[in-house]
């Protein structure tokens, strides 16, 4: 998926996208709690790196999580911005914040970050150099040994068991409300504008853009999730 068509469904979605989604919140809440723990160990006035920050839901839990934690969020839909934003406002973790509207690469540079997300992100850039660098860029923001944890679809989509779980994947959509005409649009954008690569091949990724080997600790249906640590500078 092209970043022109990226920004315009976004914002498409931008306004009812948490209501769309709230019957599968369980999803993201099972990842939250664990995350939780994952970063308890970092320092009390950590600094949060969110790319792809969507409507901000991982920055209002991290907030109320760790109240002298601050937050940079990263996301290219101007409409999800702005629903992140109000958010933040509206919730009174606003001043700890400051919001990007566009890419990593174009975020100006305020300092190393002890910790970063990137939630169901990397999955749509289709170039397998691209998305390496994606990582790298994450990376150069870290401190050395921050943590950095993602999710993303994963399967490998040539084998029967794919086939067999995105039905299972998709019936769970149903389920929840989703239109039937949405999950045909969903099918067939798996097939077209997602990368859906092995959980191994993320791995694999993630760890040539400066990381060390990421170590996954979760999944739910194709959602996988994995976490790892920037190396060092002299590694």
């Amino acid at each position: 998926m092209d970043r022109q068509q990226l920004e315009s469904t976004f914002n498409q979605q931008a306004a009812t996208y948490d209501q769309q989604w709230a019957k599968l919140a369980a999803f993201r809440d099972g990842m939250h709690l664990l995350l939780a723990s994952l970063f308890s160990t970092l320092p009390n006035n950590a600094r949060m790196l969110c790319v792809g920050a969507g409507t901000g839901a991982e920055i209002h839990y991290f907030a109320d999580k760790f109240p002298d934690w601050t937050f940079v969020a990263v996301e290219p839909s101007p409409g999800m911005v702005s629903a992140a934003t109000e958010r933040a406002s509206a919730n009174g973790y606003i001043e700890r914040c400051s919001f990007h509207t566009g890419y990593l690469e174009t975020l100006p540079d305020s300092g190393s970050f002890d910790c970063a997300t990137s939630l169901l992100v990397s999955q749509f850039i289709l170039d397998e150099a691209e998305r390496t660098a994606f990582f790298a860029h994450i990376a150069a923001r870290l401190k050395p040994g921050g943590l950095l944890a993602c999710s993303d679809l994963a399967a490998d989509v040539t084998t029967a068991a794919y086939t067999d779980l995105l039905a299972v994947w998709l019936r769970t959509m149903a389920a929840s409300d989703v239109a039937s005409e949405r999950l045909q649009q969903m099918r067939e954008a798996y097939a077209r504008d997602v990368a859906i690569l092995p959980a191994k091949s993320i791995q694999e990724l993630i760890a040539s853009a400066g990381f060390t080997q990421p170590l996954q600790f979760y999944q739910a249906g194709l959602i996988h999730a994995f976490y790892c640590r920037r190396l060092a500078i002299d590694a």
